[in-house]
């Protein structure tokens, strides 16, 4: 028995074993601590809680809950190793302990943690608690679609609706907050809802890791590469955390290699290009490319203002279309502060007993909005791009016409524009002395520009990203 061994048992069947001891204990309240005992233990002592723990082995075993290990001996007597039934742990929660999660002690030695039956009092030594599921409020039908995200949800309802026979790998990258995580459950929860016999497992990339840790510790590794490799969608979310973990990579590469080959679907996420994530074997990032690649880009404005609308819906709040514009104004970077600054904005108008306007916005957000004029004054988003390409603060207030100035200069207009309430004769004055036809040109230039440069299109991103986060 080890630490491994007793926590993974704490956090599957304590609940239970503690449900079936409250069955046949005859009204008594039931009280269970798993400890680690040793090696070699001597010849059992009785104990005042025998008949409950035979009443839980039996119970068990009358309800067929699962098939127990041939190397794990059933409990009979509190001091007696603990029989325990298979996990169920998919995304669907199904009935079919085997098919539905990964067992790391079915490869595990026959000698398991003991269980003591104590009077009122329960201990549980540190379980380690791990979430796989799907969560059922991520769905397509309340994914906002907008300019920004409009080709991922496009590929991951192709994913979704003819699995195996559309894109494969798909794989989702961009910035925090902007819905990679729900369009991956959007697909899994579609899946599971066409086929609620599916194996759809979700889960994150250092949920990977950890469950192989505890299977190469307890002797498992064949029941984990099954477990992985028998799914119909394998979903893992931020795979930029099996940079430099050789062995994760090792097995996730060969488990990658076997869904691919039987058909199976895998949708992975990232916060950067795969070519970009440092740490990541060349040889995996060369298969990711093999399907889709589409990234996730911060919602534009109208987008930022119609997700607003829709929580407000949800919530059955009154949110008036100023109030989302004025917020989607100020808060650019992301969905999830944007979530977050709503929320903010509806427990203050809850509290104080007042509609939402644009006043009570400003109270309710004053430290946020404070830290945003902040980050985009005009003088910072001046050095943010002169450090981006490389130049001086004063090539871009010069005359100089060179593209390599005047291409800069019309990015930091333009961003000026975007993120700032200054007017174009403002942002002209502070740009050397330029009059505001100049400004208005290099913003039209640019806005031109992201639609036909691919390079312009990815380097506003980036600023944007950096002056907004």
């Amino acid at each position: 028995p080890n630490r491994f061994v007793l926590d993974w048992v704490n956090e599957k069947y304590l609940g239970r074993l503690l449900e079936l001891l409250g069955e046949h204990g005859q009204g008594m309240a039931p009280a269970l601590s798993l400890l680690i005992g040793s090696k070699r233990s001597s010849a059992p002592r009785a104990a005042p809680n025998a008949p409950l723990a035979a009443a839980a082995s039996q119970a068990l075993s009358a309800n067929s809950v699962s098939s127990v290990s041939s190397s794990a001996p059933a409990m009979a007597t509190p001091a007696a190793p603990v029989a325990v039934p298979a996990p169920v742990q998919n995304v669907a929660a199904h009935d079919e302990p085997s098919r539905d999660s990964f067992d790391p002690m079915a490869g595990a030695s026959s000698q398991q943690a003991p269980a003591r039956a104590e009077q009122r009092t329960v201990q549980v030594e540190g379980a380690l608690k791990h979430t796989s599921y799907l969560n059922r409020t991520f769905t397509f039908e309340n994914f906002v679609e907008g300019k920004s995200n409009q080709l991922a949800r496009a590929a991951a309802w192709q994913v979704a609706d003819n699995p195996k026979h559309g894109y494969n790998p798909l794989f989702l990258y961009g910035g925090v907050g902007l819905g990679k995580t729900h369009l991956m459950h959007a697909v899994g929860n579609h899946l599971l809802k066409k086929n609620p016999n599916a194996k759809v497992v979700y889960l994150h990339s250092e949920r990977f890791v950890a469950d192989m840790v505890k299977a190469l510790q307890l002797n498992a590794i064949n029941e984990f590469k099954r477990f992985y490799r028998s799914v119909d969608a394998l979903l893992i979310d931020d795979i930029q955390f099996f940079a430099r973990k050789e062995r994760s990579q090792e097995e996730f590469f060969h488990t990658f290699n076997a869904l691919l080959e039987g058909g199976q679907q895998v949708i992975l996420t990232s916060d950067r290009y795969p070519k970009e994530i440092e740490g990541l074997e060349e040889r995996l990032k060369s298969r990711f490319g093999w399907g889709l690649t589409v990234a996730v880009e911060p919602p534009e404005l109208e987008t930022r203002v119609a997700i607003l609308m829709k929580k407000a819906d949800q919530a059955k709040v009154d949110l008036p279309h100023d109030t989302a514009f004025f917020i989607a104004q100020r808060i650019r970077s992301n969905v999830r502060e944007l979530e977050g600054a709503l929320k903010r904005v509806i427990a203050h108008s809850h509290f104080m007993g007042r509609d939402i306007t644009i006043e009570l916005i400003r109270e309710s957000l004053k430290d946020l909005l404070a830290l945003q004029d902040k980050l985009v004054s005009v003088d910072n988003i001046q050095r943010t791009v002169a450090e981006y390409y490389k130049i001086k603060i004063s090539d871009l207030l010069s005359k100089r016409r060179s593209r390599s100035v005047a291409r800069p200069r019309q990015v930091a207009m333009a961003l000026s524009k975007e993120l700032t309430n200054h007017s174009l004769p403002e942002i002209g004055d502070v740009f050397g002395g330029r009059d505001h036809t100049t400004v208005l040109h290099a913003c039209r230039k640019i806005n031109e520009l992201k639609e036909s440069d691919a390079d312009i299109r990815e380097d506003y991103k980036n600023l944007l990203r950096t002056l907004t986060t």
